[in-house]
């Protein structure tokens, strides 16, 4: 029982917690780089949560803060609570919430929080009279492990596109990773079998914004949890098999107005877009460059932004073929009119690619940029003069221009707020470095014995 100073919503958590004897809690939030953290707490501190908040140590979350200005605290979100789906039956349960940070030195939201740093977008999008939905499709890949437990990049099936059984010798685990988002309140809308052998996806209904971003850090955890226990590696890194496609994350975004109509739909436009629509595809594609460093944030990410393997390296858009940056989807209903981003990977923190994606966005509505026609031939097949002719211009090579990019770009870098920006950029110019000096297999087998 609580002493009635909670929130209905509080209140209701505390009621699931005895009715579906639960008796830890994991409070969860994501450091700047997208790992999801978490600090266990027996379940019967959720009202001490709720009301006084579960403080950690920041100084030893990567980005946060210094030593000496370690305190910090956890705000659960009410809404976020689910029980984990991969205990058994007969045991007591666990359950997760996700949390704001709070800064106890000010008690205000931390600026340092991804969560915050999203919050801020939509409240942008909110003062220019817009709700933000999105629906994310984010691809994995499934290996087999070694004796010792540790993952391997051999493949458990040789299913390709939409393959059945027994071809796709995954479904199983689909089946079981579908069962328990769907036990965590996911909608999920459809799975399948992607062109990689090993390679697969599972798509959930768009929602706003913000429970988007919370969907897929749990997505992930719930995927990597649900493949171990049937003996699996799953893995949300862009690229692991040199020569295939690798694993992104396309990203379906829209704008509602306060009435609740999609500010994305015209039936007068020939797309059926609207201004506002196109003017938000603009932006994004004007600033697409500095969003690369955030959307596909690591070295590996750039091994799959290459011609040839589906990933859209052009900063283009159509409504007809994949080659491009954006991509218009057909709609069935005009409340499903909506953009989609197919840019960015799984790897990336979901709440500062959706931030700097709507930031750009939102910039292109305000200063009302022009969007250039769609381009519906396929891209790949273009050389480098008739790029030029249509004015197409490529996303970054690798981290390292992606990085330059986003320290060029005002607005991507004013998304993500000075703290964010500030340390994302020092870690992955970091990243890039300490690749650039190290000497790969490829580079020993070419060399080593040749010269």
């Amino acid at each position: 029982m609580s002493d009635g100073n909670l929130t209905t919503a509080e209140q209701d958590v505390l009621d699931q917690i005895e009715s579906k004897d639960v008796d830890f809690l994991r409070l969860q939030f994501t450091d700047i780089l997208g790992t999801v953290k978490n600090v266990s707490v027996p379940a019967r501190q959720a009202e001490k949560a709720f009301t006084e908040g579960i403080y950690f140590d920041g100084s030893s979350i990567e980005g946060f803060v210094r030593i000496q200005e370690s305190d910090m605290r956890l705000k659960p979100d009410p809404e976020t609570f689910a029980v984990l789906p991969w205990r058994d039956k007969e045991d007591s349960a666990a359950a997760r919430m996700i949390c704001d940070v709070i800064d106890t030195s000010t008690g205000e939201p931390f600026e340092g929080d991804p969560r915050y740093i999203l919050k801020q977008a939509l409240d942008r999008a909110k003062e220019m009279g817009y709700t933000v939905n999105a629906a994310p499709e984010p691809e994995f890949f499934l290996f087999e492990e070694d004796e010792d437990g540790h993952a391997t990049t051999k493949t458990n099936d040789h299913g390709g596109y939409f393959d059945l059984a027994p071809k796709d010798l995954a479904s199983d685990v689909r089946r079981d990773i579908i069962y328990g988002l769907e036990d965590m309140g996911f909608e999920v809308e459809a799975s399948h079998h992607e062109v990689a052998q090993g390679q697969h996806e599972i798509n959930f209904e768009y929602d706003d914004a913000l429970t988007t971003a919370d969907n897929v850090g749990t997505f992930r955890t719930v995927v990597r949890a649900i493949a171990a226990q049937h003996g699996y590696h799953a893995t949300f890194m862009p690229k692991p098999i040199p020569k295939v496609n690798g694993s992104g994350m396309h990203t379906h975004l829209s704008l509602f107005t306060e009435d609740g109509e999609n500010a994305f739909h015209d039936d007068d436009d020939e797309f059926d877009l609207s201004e506002e629509a196109h003017a938000f595809t603009a932006g994004i594609l004007e600033h697409a460059p500095a969003i690369t460093a955030v959307s596909n944030p690591t070295v590996n990410s750039y091994k799959r932004l290459v011609p040839g393997y589906e990933a859209p390296v052009y900063v283009a858009w159509s409504d007809r073929n994949r080659s491009a940056l954006i991509r218009k989807p057909a709609a069935r209903v005009p409340a499903a009119s909506r953009i989609e981003a197919r840019f960015p990977d799984p790897s990336c923190n979901p709440y500062l690619a959706l931030a700097t994606l709507i930031h750009a966005g939102l910039e292109g509505i305000e200063n009302d940029l022009d969007c250039p026609d769609p381009v519906r031939e396929n891209i790949y097949d273009f050389d480098e003069q008739k790029r030029e002719e249509y004015g197409i211009e490529t996303l970054p090579s690798n981290l390292g221009e992606a990085v330059d990019a986003l320290e060029e770009d005002e607005v991507v870098y004013d998304a993500l707020g000075e703290h964010i920006a500030e340390k994302f950029v020092e870690a992955k110019r970091q990243e890039f470095e300490e690749y650039l000096i190290d000497v790969s297999d490829w580079e020993l087998d070419r060399y080593l014995e040749k010269y």
